[in-house]
């Protein structure tokens, strides 16, 4: 083992990472971090996660030609690797199941979690009624303003929504909120964090259980086109669906690895969420990452259209791929990621979340850079059923 995987088993990527907590969490992160290492190493823990991937989940999802928008584009074929036909609707559903399962290893009967998009709050509660767990998720007011349908699915699924009235009443301060309560129940509550980000050992393991979308388009590219692809394009918030595929092709430096955030109405403070173009060194969470801050270095308000990238902060991974040069981010405005949004379903019928529609739109502006012979591949990272109304409504406001 080199001394860069023992750093990220010990939860740091290069300068960022680590944990900035309460002393009342670390005992929770420690028999938590135990649990992911005694489980990693029993096989019985690997085959039933598999087996749930596979036979719950509905895993391998596909990797679709997309011809239409390859023509419109104008140069690269553009794949796209369908999370979006994931049970629930995106990606997210990998890492609650993960979690969910080592939930039940640490004898915990309750769960919390966070959500924006309500993707994640989905997924948390599907896992939940899935495995009987006791399911509460917290979810800015804004935000179950914009996602009715997920709060009523998740509600369905039996879990207890908590609307979040509090500072931008956005994914930040949910996942605030969220926090709070771990540390006020941590003895029997398990807290599903749904992205790349928080204290050690989260963002390794959520990159863990999403890099089988990594795995999966690796061996889907090898068996298609007999070669890995020239570019793999994903939209970055907190960065779990980014982080899955990527991770995989990290080692590959023939592989262009683009990162798309949510860039908003502008690029002034509060009027985007592009954390690794405009933003700065920082602590949020639980960990050290890029993080957007004000001119007193308090964390910044944050816009975009899509609730899952409205979040000023990024996953330490992210951050160190950042600094490194290893991957490139760059920001989609809130205007270019409702045109892709509409774009994709007219040409390929498939309709995009808000967040996926940013990565949409970036990869059409690369496709047309490429060449014919090249390959470029979209993490579609989730549906945009919950996005309907949403969109509808700024449609009109774009008319």
């Amino acid at each position: 083992m080199n001394m860069n995987e023992q750093r990220q088993i010990d939860g740091w990527f290069g300068e960022f990472g680590g944990r900035y907590v309460p002393e009342t969490l670390v005992a929770a992160l420690d028999q938590l971090a135990d649990a992911w290492a005694e489980a990693r190493s029993d096989p019985d823990f690997e085959r039933g996660f598999r087996d749930l991937l596979r036979h719950y989940v509905g895993r391998a999802t596909p990797l679709t030609y997309a011809p239409r928008l390859t023509e419109h584009a104008g140069g690269a074929s553009i794949w796209l690797k369908r999370e979006d036909l994931a049970h629930t609707g995106a990606h997210k559903i990998n890492n609650t199941i993960g979690q969910a399962l080592l939930t039940r290893r640490m004898g915990k009967q309750r769960v919390i979690a966070e959500t924006g998009a309500g993707q994640h709050g989905v997924a948390t509660a599907t896992a939940c009624a899935r495995f009987g767990l006791d399911c509460e998720v917290y979810m800015g007011a804004e935000d179950v303003r914009r996602q009715s349908l997920n709060v009523f699915r998740m509600k369905l699924l039996g879990a207890k929504v908590n609307v979040v009235e509090d500072g931008s009443r956005t994914l930040k301060d949910a996942t605030n909120a969220a926090m709070r309560d771990w540390m006020e129940s941590v003895d029997h509550t398990h807290y599903i964090i749904g992205s790349v980000v928080g204290p050690h050992p989260f963002p390794s393991l959520v990159r863990s259980f999403q890099s089988v979308i990594g795995r999966e388009t690796r061996e889907q590219c090898m068996e298609v086109l007999g070669r890995l692809p020239d570019r793999i394009v994903a939209c970055v918030g907190g960065g779990s669906n980014a982080a899955g595929i990527f991770t995989e092709f990290i080692d590959d430096p023939e592989v262009a690895l683009v990162g798309i955030e949510a860039g908003g109405r502008g690029e002034s403070s509060g009027d985007h969420a592009s954390t690794l173009v405009h933003g700065e060194p920082g602590v949020l969470h639980g960990s050290r990452s890029i993080v957007l801050q004000d001119h007193d270095g308090q964390t910044a308000d944050v816009h975009s259209c899509s609730a899952g990238l409205d979040y000023p902060g990024v996953g330490p991974e992210h951050a160190h791929w950042h600094t490194s040069g290893r991957v490139e981010y760059r920001g989609v405005s809130d205007e270019r990621a409702i045109e892709a949004f509409c774009l994709l379903s007219e040409l390929e019928g498939c309709i995009p979340a808000l967040e996926t529609a940013h990565a949409i739109a970036g990869a059409v502006d690369d496709a047309a850079t490429m060449d014919p012979d090249q390959h470029l591949v979209i993490n579609l990272s989730g549906r945009g059923d919950k996005d309907a109304e949403e969109a509808r409504r700024l449609l009109g406001d774009l008319d």
